[in-house]
């Protein structure tokens, strides 16, 4: 995915001045609202549960829509867009590998993680991997964590900054800290209570959007056999194929991306959150392939509207405005910046609460004698404001948020999916071979990267194998009991 949410100003003149106004007081208004809501979950946050993992009473609709709200985010929305404009379907890659993740976890690990969820009281993963491999695991799960979720909230700030400078003009940089504000102070009132109650709303506007508009771009474009024959008179047929991508891309994308969603902290709250088991399951299940198809059908549009709107000489990064325009009256433009907004929004807040669980439970609490609810509650909403601080440094001080954040699951992924998958479904690793698999791969892969990924190897290519080497190695040579 290219970066386009490299932050520099962009003249566009998409909208006029009355526009313009009038866009600025439908997003206040849209805020406002979020932030009302935000107050009135607020008065029912009482316990350190309800702000971390919703009281863990979720039913399944709000469930469904708060999973499609976290999943489909301002860069599947205007990233994968682009990639369709500018790749094509070959790009449809990412959904097809993400699916095979989604059959694995839903058929092999939820239950298991609710299981141990429920019977333990978990919060975060941290809490699995110190109940496996002892209290010492929290660290590297805690940098794991920290490394991606920081990115990716980072990269919402800057993704609604530059929907603020396109719609209504504002600098990218006080953007950027507009968004910081806006969204921190959200989500520091309501916790994941919050967050999944205004996913239910978020998720419902983003589906809705995203279906509006593919409709329309199909009849307007002529359907395939016209964006078809473009193509084709343009040379360019292979970007209708969707094998027209390189497995060593295919492979990146499923131990990145989709491998990534074994260990998604927020995945795995919100199995805790549901009311049961049933609801758990029901709702990923749902959740996933309306998400998946979401995300499958945005790379068709970006594709549509290269062959079959004829967009040609635009900026790629800017597709998704452009196809909006062209298709739409002002009135339902407006529509369609709301569910952007509402993709940004929810994601950003679903990492924020990801990000600041991982302070307070895996830092915080055991070093605290006295971790009364009250106080756990404070150190939630303090742990809020760190990771909005470390995030908006980030998004200040490096562009390419987008590679940050694909590297950011790479090094996640080295580092936790061998010790997590493997803990769950077998009794013999050790304590020392986990913390010696999760410091090995994160850390060989955070040095694979540094050195600027030597041989033009992934870094995942490099730290899951190693991981996976070592946690094998020092499960075979410790005599150490298991821990659960």
């Amino acid at each position: 995915m290219r970066d386009y949410l490299n932050y520099e100003e962009v003249n566009y003149d998409m909208f006029t001045g009355k526009e313009q106004l009038l866009l600025g007081f439908v997003i206040l208004v849209y805020f406002t609202f979020l932030f009302v809501l935000s107050l009135f979950m607020k008065r029912k946050i009482k316990t350190y549960d309800d702000y971390n993992v919703a009281g863990r009473s979720v039913s399944v609709f709000p469930l469904i829509l708060t999973f499609v709200g976290t999943g489909i985010g301002g860069a599947t929305l205007l990233g994968y867009m682009e990639n369709g404009y500018s790749l094509g379907m070959g790009q449809q890659w990412i959904h097809i590998t993400m699916f095979i993740a989604v059959i694995l976890l839903a058929s092999f690990l939820l239950k298991r993680i609710r299981q141990l969820g429920e019977k333990y009281n978990m919060i975060t993963i941290g809490d699995y991997t110190a109940l496996r491999y002892g209290e010492k695991a929290r660290i590297p799960t805690v940098i794991s964590f920290l490394f991606s979720y920081c990115a990716m909230t980072g990269m919402q700030f800057v993704a609604l900054a530059s929907i603020l400078n396109l719609t209504i003009g504002l600098n990218m940089t006080l953007g950027i800290f507009i968004g910081w504000a806006l969204l921190t102070v959200k989500t520091y009132l309501g916790g994941l209570k919050a967050v999944i109650w205004q996913d239910v709303i978020q998720g419902t506007i983003l589906t809705l959007g995203v279906l509006l508009l593919f409709f329309t771009v199909l009849k307007l474009s002529g359907g395939w056999h016209t964006v078809s024959s473009n193509a084709i008179s343009m040379n360019q047929k292979d970007m209708l194929n969707v094998f027209n991508i390189t497995p060593n891309e295919i492979m990146i994308y499923l131990l990145t991306l989709a491998f990534y969603q074994f260990i998604r902290q927020d995945v795995w709250q919100r199995i805790w959150a549901a009311k049961d088991l049933r609801t758990a399951r029901n709702g990923y299940w749902i959740s996933m392939i309306i998400a998946i198809l979401l995300g499958s059908i945005v790379v068709t549009i970006g594709l549509f509207g290269r062959f079959g709107l004829d967009l040609h000489n635009i900026d790629p990064t800017l597709v998704y405005y452009s196809v909006v325009e062209n298709v739409f009256p002002f009135s339902l433009v407006v529509i369609m910046i709301i569910a952007l907004l509402a993709a940004v929004i929810s994601s950003a807040d679903s990492f924020f609460i990801a990000g600041s669980s991982s302070i307070v439970n895996d830092i915080i609490k055991p070093n605290v004698k006295k971790s009364s609810q009250t106080k756990m509650l404070f150190y939630s909403r303090i742990s809020v404001l760190i990771v909005s601080i470390i995030s908006l440094v980030l998004a200040i001080s490096i562009p390419g948020l987008v590679n940050l954040m694909v590297t950011g699951t790479a090094m996640s992924v080295s580092g936790l999916l061998a010790p997590v998958i493997f803990g769950l479904f077998w009794e013999k690793p050790t304590k020392i071979a986990g913390i010696t698999a999760m410091w090995g791969g994160l850390g060989v892969a955070i040095i694979w990267q540094i050195l600027g990924h030597p041989f033009d190897v992934h870094p995942i290519m490099i730290g899951l194998p190693l991981s996976i080497t070592l946690l094998l190695l020092m499960t075979f040579f410790s005599n150490e009991k298991k821990s659960i």
